[in-house]
């Protein structure tokens, strides 16, 4: 079973907060590309979502376990375990939980690792209502910056952070597009969404209908 991960200002130096305060607080594409047209042409390429699923295990997290939740030690997200714990399932697969547009896939610092970051269209074409997945502590990536994903297409492979913590995915769903890495912990959540609420409450239409048929 993974060790519950402390807040990580309590796992840096202090002479490296401001350098972490600085790229914790820098909005995703303002440091990547001088283009400042680039996240609202992403907005116009993005697909419209047909539902939600569970990023490991697909479609509904078979053989996983959440093994921090969203609001735990003010955790901004969840980490999902395989059910052997430790790193047994260091390498599965991590899908996109829903159709979107990738809009990074790379290393970020202080112990998060491979991040990738997929915005996903809620509400119509005409209409366009946003919210933003982030997966993180990725041993590969399997997809790149710019690339339209579908729900359950693989886009990386579980990891440890280079070691920094026992093999798991943290996910995050965020209210707020393009928001700063930040630190995955924090007493204040608003643009934060409960990943597993958010999922299950936004499943594709014929597993709706499949929950329905079972509980009656």
């Amino acid at each position: 079973m993974m060790t519950i991960k402390k807040p990580v200002f309590s796992r840096i130096p202090l002479h490296c907060l401001p350098l972490l305060l600085l790229l914790s607080t820098t909005p995703l594409l303002a440091n990547q590309s001088g283009d400042p047209d680039l996240l609202q042409r992403y907005l116009k390429q993005c697909p419209v979502a047909d539902g939600f699923d569970f990023p490991v295990g697909k479609p509904n997290a078979k053989k996983y376990y959440n093994a921090q939740k969203f609001g735990r030690n003010f955790h901004l997200g969840d980490d999902w375990n395989g059910i052997g714990g430790g790193n047994t399932d260091l390498g599965d697969p991590v899908y996109a939980i829903a159709n979107g547009i990738v809009v990074s896939a790379r290393i970020e610092p202080f112990k998060w690792g491979k991040v990738i970051r997929i915005i996903h269209n809620i509400g119509t074409k005409s209409k366009p209502r946003y919210v933003e997945s982030v997966y993180a502590h990725l041993q590969h990536f399997k997809t790149k910056e710019g690339a339209k994903v579908r729900r359950g297409q693989l886009i990386g492979t579980i990891g440890t952070a280079n070691g920094a913590y026992k093999a798991h995915l943290h996910l995050e769903i965020r209210s707020r597009i393009n928001m700063p890495i930040g630190t995955g912990y924090s007493k204040i959540t608003t643009g934060y969404l409960d990943p597993t609420r958010f999922i299950r409450e936004n499943r594709p239409k014929h597993r709706r209908r499949k929950v329905r048929r079972s509980r009656k």
